[in-house]
Parts: C-alpha cells; structure tokens; sequence
C-alpha cells in the first residue's frame, strides 16, 4: 500500500513560531496572520512578523530566528531548506 501524507500550513505555522520564541530577543508576533506558510515552485517559504525587544542586534536576531526556524522544521516535519523570511514589526 502506497499513500502520501501531508501537514497542513497552519501547523507549519504553528512549527515556526513556536521555533522563532525559544531565540533569545524576540519578544511576540504582533498582528493576526503573523506567520504565513507558501510553496512557491516545490520550496516551502516562512514569512515571520515578530517584535523584538529594545537594544537587541535586529540582524542578529533575525539570523537566528532564520537558523532556528529551518532546523525545527527539518526536524519536525522534514522540510529541507526552507526560505524563511523575517519582518519585524515591533521593538519594544
């Protein structure tokens, strides 16, 4: 018997924020839709809203959210060099 499975973008989502909260720097993801999951030509793309906190290095937090995003969801959902993309909304 042959199937195939997938995981939904919602739990992808939910994947990625729960990475991007253990980097030391970021303080929450304002707004609704903070997290967005798209395929774009077999490549998984993570588009991250977040805030970060006062006085941190945003490209440096950013960097690792990217890190940390891409191992957890190789990890968890075996997803190879996904793009992952970070916008901060916030400091505060």
């Amino acid at each position: 018997m042959e199937g195939r499975s997938s995981i939904s973008a919602d739990i992808l989502a939910r994947y990625a924020g729960d990475a991007a909260r253990e980097v030391e720097g970021v303080s929450g993801f304002p707004g609704r839709r903070a997290i967005r999951i798209s395929d774009e030509n077999g490549v998984v793309v993570v588009e991250i809203h977040l805030g970060v906190e006062w006085g941190v290095s945003i490209p440096a937090v950013a960097e690792a959210v990217q890190s940390r995003v891409g191992e957890y969801l190789a990890r968890m959902a075996d997803i190879t060099s996904p793009r992952v993309d970070v916008v901060v909304d916030e400091i505060g």
